[in-house]
């Protein structure tokens, strides 16, 4: 017999009650980069999903509040980077509003399409942007996979309850 849940906490919709309960799904930890106008700019996302092995292709999610969204929608290209639990600094700098993420102690270099790419990631991917969906406040970036590497080493980075995290054995 399976517990039914308890209708008597239950509450209706809303953007905190959505937070709320994606605090309780640890994701993998992501940075987006793109060539902006004035020079590269990235977010961490904890939104990246598959959608298509042939052709290959995935999706993330970005608010169009975002500093990064100006840059994102007009991109031809993306990066997408894996990041290891040995990155949580790298991932909070691209997290935070303001930050100057592609300074020291960052390091990356231009890659093809002329996408930032971070180095020391335990994968990369550059795609190239197919679709832009409205969602609410955000867009859902789809996005073709054109070339990558998955050679680097270590644990993946987590994303739960408000903070990173290493997954545990």
């Amino acid at each position: 017999m399976t517990a039914t849940p308890d209708l008597g906490t239950s509450q209706l919709a809303s953007p905190d009650l959505l937070r709320s309960v994606f605090r309780q799904h640890a994701a993998g930890v992501a940075v987006i980069t793109a060539r902006g106008e004035t020079g590269p700019v990235g977010f961490t996302a904890t939104s990246l999903s598959s959608v298509s092995a042939q052709p290959p292709m995935l999706s993330f999610g970005i608010s169009t509040g975002a500093s990064s969204w100006p840059a994102i929608s007009g991109a031809d290209h993306v990066g997408v980077h894996i990041l290891g639990e040995h990155q949580e600094q790298l991932a909070a700098t691209f997290a935070r509003s303001g930050a100057d993420r592609f300074g020291a102690p960052t390091v990356w270099h231009e890659g093809p399409e002329g996408v930032p790419v971070l180095d020391g990631v335990l994968a990369w991917l550059v795609c190239r942007v197919v679709a832009r969906v409205p969602a609410g406040d955000h867009r859902i970036v789809i996005a073709e996979v054109v070339l990558g590497d998955h050679a680097g080493s270590g644990r993946p980075l987590l994303y739960h309850q408000g903070r990173f995290n290493g997954l545990r054995d």
